[in-house]
């Protein structure tokens, strides 16, 4: 018998629900679930705090017909029973969902917000086919989704591991309602399509809270549409896990307990800056410094730590939030990212003036934030004055343990490793492809780091306005660099020389 419940209605109609059960088994769709906290997991039966009457009564129904016997009853709280509904509806096949598993995070559904264009059945295939995507992405790993028009048709690819690849391409898809619905979505306005816009989907996905910023570019055949896709549950990755070496993790904790100064993090958009910047946050974080954060978008919240979002719309830019921030009585600043003159020249009286400055830049390596800032506007003896540390960062795809091939290194391979004052190994591995990494040979990917120490000498150097050449022999030696982190890599077995090269370079 099932247990006894609440007998009042989901928010869902029960002509949606019926609507689905041609494609939903033996698993509820996913609103039904949440809305009356019931789940069908296997054999168990998974109940929340006070389960609704029709979440049961359609558990039930669904039993009897796959035949299933023996059911088992679980009760859950709160919190167990959202771990639960995620854990179960991220693994479910897609094609087995409701349609409906994403939703806007504030509760309502995209359609509810533009009802004249997005709630006509004709529009319904519009509706499931974003939330495919959307899915697809999530559940894939994405770090971007791309909605690209063309002449024939539409276009979608997601970003894995630095690298795109096509999830659909077909000309029978109404390219402008895609395009609307992810604008709606978007808060953007739709009836704009001759100008640029960004804005952002905070979405729901199983429990998870998945953030997405959209910028939407007209193009020839329609507006083209990418989404940076953020999930927020995934947590930050501890030190060991980033791929440090030990000297280098020595060094983030010296960086980390200093009382003033700059410290950047450089490297290409997707390349783990944010990730080393919370980082060093979580050991700057001490109950005695008050730290706060400006940052576009706020990626991951941290305890103890205040962040501020940017809008620029409203004049909240990075060099205004900084400004603000001081007046905050701050010990360490987070400025998610120097795109000015402005900001650089706040940043530095910043840390004349007793605070630790953590920031992002964009320049090819350690020493190149140098010459950046220099680009930026700042003299050589304030840079000398306030630089204290800058990490240069990549991401290498990890080769698949299943299917990567041992052989023996050849003569040119040795010559790079030699030119860098890194020992030969006898072997190298090469990516090869299986059913376990989708054919393409990687699975996962590892930090590469290059990172300098602003000490006496270096100091000096930049003081004096010495070119980057120059700046390079004096900071770090040929093992040190990005490519010689990338060749250790290469050695231990864990990518290929042609992968290093490809993201790296051999600037040697």
């Amino acid at each position: 018998m099932l247990p006894k419940a609440e007998t009042s209605h989901p928010s869902q109609p029960v002509s949606a629900l019926e609507e689905d059960e041609a494609r939903a088994g033996v698993v509820l769709p996913f609103a039904l679930a949440r809305d009356t906290r019931v789940i069908l997991d296997g054999d168990t039966l998974v109940l929340g705090p006070k389960p609704l009457a029709l979440g049961l009564r359609e558990a039930q129904r669904r039993v009897a017909t796959a035949g299933q016997e023996n059911m088992r009853v679980t009760h859950l709280d709160a919190a167990a029973f959202d771990a639960a509904l995620a854990r179960v509806y991220d693994q479910v096949d897609t094609q087995e969902q409701d349609g409906v598993l994403f939703e806007l995070a504030d509760g309502t559904t995209g359609a509810g917000r533009q009802r004249d264009l997005l709630d006509a059945e004709s529009d319904a295939p519009v509706i499931q086919l974003v939330n495919q995507l959307l899915r697809r992405a999530v559940t894939s790993g994405a770090s971007d989704l791309h909605i690209e028009p063309y002449e024939d048709g539409l276009r979608a690819r997601m970003r894995i591991d630095g690298f795109l690849q096509k999830i659909m391409d077909r000309s029978d898809v109404p390219t402008r309602r895609v395009v609307s619905r992810l604008k709606v979505m978007a808060g953007l306005d739709i009836a704009e399509t001759r100008l640029p816009q960004d804005g952002r989907i905070p979405l729901t996905f199983g429990g998870r809270t998945i953030d997405t910023r959209v910028s939407s570019l007209p193009g020839n055949y329609g507006e083209r549409i990418v989404l940076r896709i953020l999930d927020r549950s995934s947590g930050l990755m501890p030190l060991s896990q980033l791929g440090l070496s030990n000297a280098q993790v020595a060094l983030l904790h010296r960086l980390s307990a200093l009382p003033n100064g700059i410290i950047l993090a450089t490297g290409p958009t997707g390349a783990g800056k944010t990730t080393t910047l919370y980082s060093l946050l979580q050991l700057a974080n001490r109950d005695e410094r008050n730290i706060v954060t400006v940052e576009d978008p706020i990626e991951y919240d941290l305890p103890g730590i205040s962040q501020s979002q940017i809008n620029a719309e409203i004049g909240m830019t990075f060099a205004n939030g900084l400004r603000a921030t001081l007046r905050q009585d701050p010990d360490v600043i987070l400025v998610g990212e120097i795109r000015d003159g402005e900001t650089a020249s706040v940043a530095a009286q910043a840390a004349l003036t007793g605070h630790l400055v953590f920031s992002s830049l964009h320049a090819n390596g350690s020493v190149g934030a140098v010459v950046r800032l220099r680009d930026l506007g700042l003299d050589d003896f304030l840079i000398a004055a306030t630089l204290r540390g800058v990490i240069a960062q990549r991401l290498l795809r990890r080769l698949c343990d299943t299917c990567s091939t041992t052989r023996a290194v050849t003569a040119a391979e040795t010559a790079h490793f030699e030119r860098h004052q890194i020992e030969p190994p006898a072997y190298v591995k090469d990516a090869v492809g299986c059913d376990e990494c989708g054919g393409i040979g990687y699975s996962g990917r590892v930090g590469v780091f290059e990172m300098i120490e602003v000490g006496e000498t270096l100091r000096a150097a930049i003081d004096r306005g010495e070119n980057e050449t120059a700046l390079r022999a004096i900071a770090m030696q040929e093992r040190e660099s990005l490519f010689g982190q990338g060749l250790l890599e290469v050695a231990a077995g864990q990518t290929t020389l042609a992968e290093t090269l490809r993201v790296v370079g051999d600037v040697a």
